[in-house]
C-alpha cells in the first residue's frame, strides 16, 4: 500500500524526539552535584530508564490497574536513589527532580522537521508518557504537537494494540491513514501489525555511544531516516 494515503503522523516520544538520556543525566547532576555528591550520570540515568519497561509490565499484564507514568517514574526514581545511596531530597526536591522527564530536550534536527512535517500530515504523540508530561514536554521544547495522545488516553501501555488503535480512532483515521515514526524497531512492528504505515528514524546516541540496540532498521519499513529532516524530504514536505 502506498504511503500516499497517510493524513497523520503518530510519533514515539522519549528516544525518538526527545534525548532523555542526556537530560536526565543533566538534572541528576544539577540536583546532587551541588551537594558533593558524585556519580556516573548518565549511568544512573540509565538506571532509571531500565525499570520503565518492568514498571509498564505490571500495569500492561493486569498485576496492577492503570498508574500514569509520572507516578511509575517516581517510584522508580525513588528505588534508583536508594540503591545509589543518594538521599537527602525533601518532599519538593523529589517531585522535582521526577518532573525532569517533563523537561527533556528535543534533539537537534526535531523542531524543524516537525515545522516541515505539519504543513502536510496531522501530527500527535503516541507516547507511553501521560498527558501532563507530553504537554509540558511540547511547551518546554517548542514541540508543534496538533493532538496528545497515546497511553494515558486509550488506558493503555505500548505495545498493547489499544495504544495505537485508539490513538488512531480518536484521530477519526482507519490506521492505514496514521504512519507511527519511531526510532524503536518493536514500537514499528507492534504498530504494523496493526495497519499503521512506519518509519524509522535512527537515533543510534540514545543509550549513549556504546548503544547496540535499535542502531538501523531491522525490517522492510516503510520509510527509513536518518532524523526529521529526512523524513520530511521522503515525505515530499
Amino acid at each position: 500500500m502506498s504511503v500516499d494515503a497517510v493524513q497523520a503522523l503518530t510519533f514515539d516520544v522519549f528516544g525518538t524526539v526527545v534525548d532523555w538520556r542526556g537530560s536526565v543525566a543533566r538534572e541528576l547532576a544539577a540536583r546532587f552535584g551541588p551537594r558533593g555528591q558524585q556519580r556516573d550520570w548518565p549511568a544512573l540515568a540509565d538506571r532509571w530508564r531500565a525499570l520503565y519497561q518492568p514498571a509498564m509490565e505490571a500495569v500492561r499484564s493486569g498485576r496492577r490497574p492503570w498508574v500514569r507514568l509520572d507516578d511509575l517514574h517516581r517510584e522508580n526514581l525513588e528505588q534508583m536513589l536508594a540503591e545509589s545511596d543518594l538521599g537527602g531530597l525533601d518532599e519538593a526536591a523529589l517531585e522535582h527532580l521526577n518532573r525532569a522527564w517533563h523537561r527533556l530536550d528535543p534533539w537537534p534536527d526535531v523542531v524543524a522537521g516537525l515545522a516541515r512535517l505539519k504543513r502536510r500530515y496531522i501530527l500527535a504523540t503516541l507516547s507511553n508518557g501521560n498527558v501532563a508530561l507530553m504537554v509540558n514536554l511540547a511547551r518546554h521544547g517548542g514541540l508543534p504537537w496538533d493532538a496528545i495522545l497515546g497511553a494515558e488516553v486509550a488506558q493503555a501501555y505500548k505495545p498493547l494494540p489499544a495504544a495505537y488503535l485508539r490513538t488512531a480512532d480518536y484521530l477519526g483515521l482507519a490506521p492505514s491513514a496514521c504512519m507511527m515514526v519511531a526510532a524503536h524497531n518493536g514500537d514499528l512492528v507492534a504498530a504494523g501489525a496493526l495497519g499503521f504505515r512506519t518509519a524509522f528514524v535512527a537515533r543510534p546516541q540514545e543509550h549513549g555511544p556504546t548503544q547496540t540496540s535499535d542502531r538501523s532498521a531491522a525490517h522492510a519499513f516503510d520509510i527509513v531516516a536518518r532524523d526529521f529532516g529526512d523524513l520530511a524530504d521522503q515525505l515530499g514536505c
